[in-house]
């Protein structure tokens, strides 16, 4: 007959079985947690290795062909204008007559400053023999020292009358002249402003005027390639429809603000014996060699932004990790990008795949090139 356990025994054994359950327990699912906490995946991604870029890059853009000096010819007087003698495209010379105002009003002027003068020159006349009597008679004593001052007195107003006869004579002879308008230099019409019979005021342009003598070559320039270009370069220029057609020019002027709308710096280029073929208005484009700096370029799609800075992903060679760096961009193309600083030959950069990475990120590069 089997012997009876105590009460007491039977307690102990019941916490001493919940003890070793509640140990199993809790190490199965400890062992279950450790299973299923698998690495992070490795992800799969294109690079390139830096290398120094080529020096003394060519940068081209595309422009057109102005005259190098071109005037707005204007009438210095109002008026009623009869006639335009030249039209767009005419070649003019200087002195040649470009238009003529109706010069009735100037001619009537001109005939009143003329009777003016006559008549002050016969006052003049009057008041010199009145004061050489005044005289002649003051030496004898016949008269007195008053009426000799009043006649020098006269003969002074009558000449000054004179003066200013001949000076409103003059005014008027030139604004006889001003009814006509000639070109100061040689040249061809580019623009006309006014037709015939219209009234027009002194000052509005009559014709555009490129004076020969010098044409540029003109160019909207973005900033960014005016500081890598270096001090007087010599530019090669070529027409766009026909590259056998050359020419070389230097940068004559800079405009010093740029424009409101493109941000770029309106550049003239100044040629030297240009071809005749680079008729005025041609498109042309220009070409030059940046300075001779090595630069170092990557492709487009490895350009991402960090700190609102640019930025690109670099390939930690020894641990094969990414990490975010810095850049700073000399200047963008369509495909590639020219880095100033931040990177070095023989940096591992991220070329594809930059969207789904983080620092740290393990990664398998599945190509890399230069």
């Amino acid at each position: 007959m089997a012997p009876r356990l105590s009460s007491r025994s039977m307690t102990v054994r019941m916490a001493g079985l919940a003890f070793a359950l509640g140990a199993a327990l809790f190490t199965a699912g400890c062992s279950g947690e450790d299973d299923g906490d698998e690495p992070a995946p490795i992800r799969p991604v294109r690079a390139v290795t830096v290398e120094a870029g080529q020096s003394g890059q060519v940068v081209t853009l595309t422009g057109d062909i102005q005259a190098e000096d071109e005037v707005s010819l204007a009438f210095r007087v109002s008026g009623r204008m009869t006639e335009r003698l030249v039209n767009v495209g005419d070649a003019v010379k200087a002195g040649q007559v470009i238009a003529r105002l109706d010069p009735q009003n100037a001619l009537n002027t001109l005939r009143s400053a003329q009777a003016a003068l006559a008549a002050a020159e016969g006052r003049l006349v009057q008041a010199q023999n009145h004061y050489e009597r005044q005289e002649r008679l003051l030496g004898n004593g016949f008269t007195t020292r008053a009426l000799y001052d009043d006649a020098q007195q006269g003969l002074r107003s009558a000449q000054s009358s004179v003066d200013d006869a001949q000076a409103q004579l003059k005014i008027a002879e030139d604004n006889v002249s001003y009814t006509e308008l000639t070109a100061d230099a040689p040249g061809v019409v580019t623009a006309r402003g006014a037709e015939p019979g219209e009234v027009v005021q002194a000052g509005r342009m009559i014709v555009q005027l490129a004076r020969q003598g010098g044409r540029d070559a003109v160019f909207d320039v973005p900033a960014q390639l005016l500081r890598s270009v270096p001090a007087n370069p010599v530019i090669d220029i070529s027409l766009v429809d026909d590259s056998s057609v050359t020419a070389l020019g230097r940068v004559r002027e800079v405009a010093p603000q740029a424009d409101p709308v493109t941000r770029t710096f309106r550049v003239r280029i100044g040629l030297e014996n240009p071809p005749a073929a680079m008729r005025l208005g041609s498109s042309v484009n220009g070409s030059v060699r940046l300075d001779s700096a090595a630069t170092i370029e990557i492709p487009a799609s490895a350009l991402t932004a960090f700190n609102s800075q640019p930025a690109v992903w670099l390939v930690d060679p020894a641990t094969l990790t990414v990490a975010l760096r810095n850049i700073e961009v000399a200047r963008f193309n369509p495909a590639t990008v020219a880095v100033s600083s931040g990177l070095g030959v023989g940096d591992i950069v991220v070329t594809a795949g930059v969207q789904a990475l983080h620092p740290g990120q393990a990664v398998r590069l599945l190509g890399s090139g230069s």
